[in-house]
């Protein structure tokens, strides 16, 4: 047990006030020697009103932590006998002084800690303090999670909501979203475009003039060696290419112009109840399913998954690991900003001082009770010699000063009453 220096004072003030009792009792036993005449009879008043009193005080004193003598004696070693009344008492004043929610919200009120808060990140080693310490974290955070095991349960967790997650129905919102204000026909305007550009590009109209030659060639072989007499096969499978390419150019412009084209009806149509399908259909749900779980199966994706968490966490631990850390030094910047934003801005102050009021007078409301049973189960829990004796070594020497005043106040009272007696005799 580590020295206390208030056992040493405590001991000594209660060897001082024995001993005044002892002085006490020992001038009461000699003026009664004396024959208690002349001065001896005051010195008796004195020391036996002196003594009464110091009893009567050490009395006081040692009932509040135990009983005098150890005798059985009613309404003594009061502090121990009432623990789980002092407990309920503490919880309660603790509760209604320290928790009460409108005493608490007035202080905060008058407190203003929005304002306090804006000064205080508005100070640079304040951003620069506040932003290092959350660089520690992070990389306390980034160790832990570099840990095989939590790898493994990550990875487990990751999986098994992927697994559970019902990728058709997912489809289905995404689709109908994309489908909502015609986004969807703005889709395939830009599909039908692009298409357009393909066609017009005379590289691909080569490609397709070759493509009809060669098929002239191989399936009527003779009819393309009599045709070559009066037109080269080529010239005509560049004349069928232009023309084809023209052709669909002319009927992607009549679908890009016309919004109630037939081509925009069926393709309409046709997404719609894809995605009805998507959201109601069991067996479309299920193949969606059975893709994605070969998907997350799949080795490969299984080696992708690990190695970009792999990536991202070595990024994250080199750059955090630096003091001139990137993301610290955007978080200081950012605290910096926000501490001069909440410094200008009164309603932004308002803002977060309700906020902050609103949070605390929920957050007293949730504790009062349990810090209430808290507080009392944690004192009735104590054990009562060393409640006792904590009690006394913290007021312990101020009770010692009260068998002190009470030696010398009855003393007094002694003469007094040695005094009164006299003059009635008179």
């Amino acid at each position: 047990m580590p020295h206390d220096p208030r056992r040493g004072q405590l001991r000594r003030l209660k060897a001082y006030a024995v001993a005044m009792l002892l002085a006490m009792l020992g001038g009461f036993i000699v003026s009664h020697l004396y024959g208690e005449r002349g001065i001896w009879a005051w010195v008796g008043a004195f020391c036996e009103a002196a003594t009464v009193g110091a009893l009567a005080d050490w009395f006081a004193v040692v009932a509040l932590f135990r009983r005098p003598l150890n005798l059985p004696i009613p309404h003594t070693a009061i502090i121990p006998r009432n623990k789980a009344r002092i407990a309920d008492s503490l919880a309660v004043f603790v509760r209604d002084h320290f928790l009460e929610p409108q005493a608490l919200l007035a202080k905060l009120e008058v407190f203003n800690p929005a304002s306090r808060l804006g000064e205080w990140l508005s100070q640079p080693a304040q951003a620069k303090m506040l932003a290092g310490m959350a660089r520690g974290w992070a990389l306390q955070a980034l160790d832990l999670l570099d840990e095989a095991a939590v790898r493994r349960a990550i990875q487990g967790f990751v999986v098994e909501q992927l697994r559970q997650w019902n990728a058709a129905a997912t489809a289905g919102e995404l689709l109908g979203l994309l489908t909502a204000d015609n986004r969807h026909q703005r889709v395939l305007d830009e599909g039908l475009k692009r298409i357009a550009r393909w066609l017009d590009n005379d590289k691909v109209r080569q490609q397709a003039s070759a493509l009809i030659v060669r098929y002239i060639r191989k399936e009527w072989p003779t009819l393309a060696s009599t045709v070559d007499w009066v037109k080269p096969i080529d010239e005509i499978g560049d004349s069928l290419a232009d023309r084809l390419a023209r052709a669909g150019l002319e009927e992607l412009q009549q679908v890009l112009s016309q919004p109630e084209h037939p081509l925009r009806r069926d393709y309409a149509r046709w997404l719609g109840d894809y995605i009805q399908r998507l959201r109601e259909d069991p067996a479309l749900a299920a193949r969606v399913d059975t893709l994605k779980q070969q998907m997350i199966d799949h080795p490969a994706l299984q080696q992708y998954v690990q190695g970009l968490w792999q990536r991202i966490h070595g990024f994250l631990h080199a750059d955090l690991s630096r003091e001139d850390s990137t993301l610290a030094t955007y978080l200081e910047r950012s605290l910096g900003k926000l501490g001069d934003a909440i410094g200008s801005d009164p309603a932004l102050r308002d803002a977060l001082n309700q906020h902050m009021l609103t949070g605390a007078e929920k957050l007293t409301t949730r504790l009062r009770a349990g810090v209430t049973t808290h507080i009392a189960q944690t004192v009735k829990g104590w054990d009562e010699k060393k409640l006792v004796e904590q009690l006394e070594l913290s007021v312990g020497r101020d009770l010692q000063y009260i068998r002190f005043n009470g030696t010398l106040v009855g003393g007094l009272i002694g003469l007094l009453l040695h005094a009164l007696t006299g003059w009635l005799h008179l």
